[in-house]
């Protein structure tokens, strides 16, 4: 997790998992969370997952 402002940055091996550690620390359901999306996961050789991790950015709404 990044702070930046307002906005916290999770990451993830997929943005459904950066998604759920977000909710987790901050004990909102994603409802009550404006989320996006800075990249999205890249495969590694032969489709491995996690070659490069999912990023979003998530912002409480009020």
């Amino acid at each position: 997790m990044v702070i930046k402002g307002n906005a916290k940055e999770f990451e993830g091996t997929t943005v459904e998992e950066a998604i759920q550690k977000a909710m987790a620390e901050l004990k909102v359901p994603k409802e009550k969370m404006d989320v996006k999306v800075v990249c999205e996961e890249k495969k590694g050789l032969f489709g491995m997952r996690g070659a490069k991790l999912a990023k979003i950015k998530v912002v409480l709404k009020k």
